[in-house]
């Protein structure tokens, strides 16, 4: 299975998910690789998993998509939560999220768009076997995701 690089930790994760999405988040720390590095949710204005999710979904995205030249790069980037942990450390509360992750590589990512947008309501269209090919190209990975929710508690 392809790896994908972790995200350089020393920028500030806020300004990082500023400059990409265009969105302020009231977190701070790392990237959540580790519990060493984790994510700090400071305050919630959604539901904490749901918040979770973004900021999982906006670091995937960095190493899927924005990091990699254009070549590699990945799309229809999707995670779905499959375990949920909590960790108390001395003063600390820490979450551990596994999401798996699925997408496939953006250039045939799009050329399965196209072909839909271009095939579906026609005779010729098999609707099955795009779906099973599609399907066939997805790459499905895992990957934890640790949250640092004292400050939450």
């Amino acid at each position: 299975m392809r790896l994908f690089q972790e995200i350089e930790s020393n920028a500030n994760i806020q300004e990082v998910i500023h400059s990409a999405f265009s969105i302020d988040l009231a977190i701070e720390g790392g990237w959540g690789y580790r519990q060493e590095v984790a994510t700090t949710l400071l305050e919630i204005t959604m539901p904490v998993a749901q918040l979770q999710h973004t900021v999982a979904s906006m670091r995937t995205h960095i190493e899927m998509n924005m990091t990699l030249p254009k070549e590699q790069r990945y799309a229809g980037i999707n995670l779905h939560e499959v375990s949920r942990e909590r960790y108390s450390i001395d003063t600390h509360t820490f979450e551990k999220v596994t999401y798996e992750i699925s997408a496939i590589q953006e250039e045939l990512y799009n050329a399965f768009i196209n072909e839909y947008k271009e095939g579906y309501g026609t005779k010729e269209f098999d609707i099955s076997n795009h779906f099973q090919r599609k399907s066939s190209a997805t790459l499905k990975r895992e990957s934890s995701y640790w949250f640092e929710v004292s400050k939450l508690l």
